[in-house]
């Protein structure tokens, strides 16, 4: 169904993946890769972050067939300590390197209770929380995060510093879907700003800055995205995308915000940009025990559900509002801009 009138078109997700491993599969990609690169980008348009979702597949092309990502690479493992490892990724698309990342950290926090994969030589990786929910469908709490090329200013800043640098948690929830908290450490990603403009949809208030630091609300003239947290508390934003930047580039020896060739834009589309990200697995049985985590779980969850809320709002646990939009879209089907669907021969 097309909504030209909203710049959209809806699509069953099965003709959607299929759509999309197609286009990556022509492109040259791996099996491994390609498939690894199509369940994290169905994992955002699934949930409704649309930014790091479907639409991506043009771009992830595009850096394939110019040598900047590696259509076959192969993966190489160095553990460091009983709950330490890097991998390599060879230049290759980031979802193989992190799904496998995430894979290693499962295995060995079963061993040792917490274990975490810094990650280099690896490429964008979309959406943080398709990692760490791997580590809650296999039974543990877990985080990711990378660094992404400078979008925003510092807390009172002019100029680029830090990328939207993500921070996703998950946890497995008795019953139910994994708890997820998935979200940038800027106003909104600089993706959404790329979906906009696709969608020529204004952009709300507060969240992006024209080249002097200005707020502006037309994608078109929006060059940067701001701290989360505003110009009263954006601090606390520049804080934990500082955090992400430690984790994934300092920690693992990658590039730093300011240092990366740009994501789109950029003439150098052959140049690999050298990404680094991070993930962690908690293993509960290493702590209170299987037993008393997940009945802690379902209290807290619970009482959260039953807290009382003001007048016209509902209360949610994180990953809520995703779940009833995966829902939704499995049975109503995946709208996706019409830029995408061109591309994937759907419009």
């Amino acid at each position: 169904m097309t909504d030209v009138s909203a710049g959209t078109i809806t699509i069953a997700p099965e003709e959607l993946e299929g759509r999309v491993q197609g286009a990556l599969r022509a492109a040259g990609a791996s099996e491994a890769s390609l498939l690894a690169a199509t369940k994290a980008m169905m994992h955002a348009s699934m949930l409704g972050v649309d930014s790091h979702g479907v639409r991506l597949v043009r771009h992830y092309c595009q850096m394939l067939g110019g040598g900047r990502i590696n259509k076959n690479p192969e993966l190489r493992v160095e553990h460091k300590g009983s709950g330490s490892t890097m991998l390599d990724g060879d230049d290759g698309l980031g979802h193989y390197a992190s799904y496998r990342a995430m894979d290693i950290a499962c295995e060995r926090a079963k061993e040792s209770g917490i274990a975490a994969v810094g990650v280099r030589r690896s490429s964008h990786f979309g959406a943080a929380g398709a990692y760490a929910l791997e580590a809650a469908y296999a039974g543990m709490i877990g985080f990711a995060t990378t660094n992404t090329d400078s979008m925003v200013p510092l807390f009172g800043g002019a100029k680029r510093f830090h990328g939207t640098n993500p921070l996703a948690f998950a946890a497995p929830l008795p019953g139910h879907k994994p708890w997820l908290l998935d979200m940038a450490t800027s106003s909104i990603p600089m993706n959404r700003v790329l979906l906009h403009r696709s969608l020529d949809k204004e952009l709300p208030p507060g969240v992006a800055a024209d080249e002097s630091g200005g707020t502006v609300t037309d994608p078109h003239s929006a060059e940067m995205v701001l701290p989360l947290g505003g110009d009263e508390y954006g601090y606390k934003g520049a804080g934990l995308a500082g955090l992400a930047t430690l984790l994934s580039a300092v920690l693992t020896g990658t590039t730093l915000d300011a240092d990366f060739i740009p994501m789109v834009g950029a003439d150098d589309i052959s140049t690999p940009r050298n990404m680094g990200h991070f993930v962690l697995a908690i293993d509960p049985d290493h702590f209170a025990g299987r037993a008393i985590f997940e009945m802690g779980m379902s209290r807290y969850i619970a009482s959260l559900r039953e807290a009382p809320t003001r007048e016209g709002h509902e209360v949610m646990a994180p990953g809520d509002r995703e779940w009833k939009r995966a829902e939704h879209r499995r049975q109503h089907g995946v709208p996706i801009d019409l830029d995408t669907g061109r591309f994937l021969d759907l419009v």
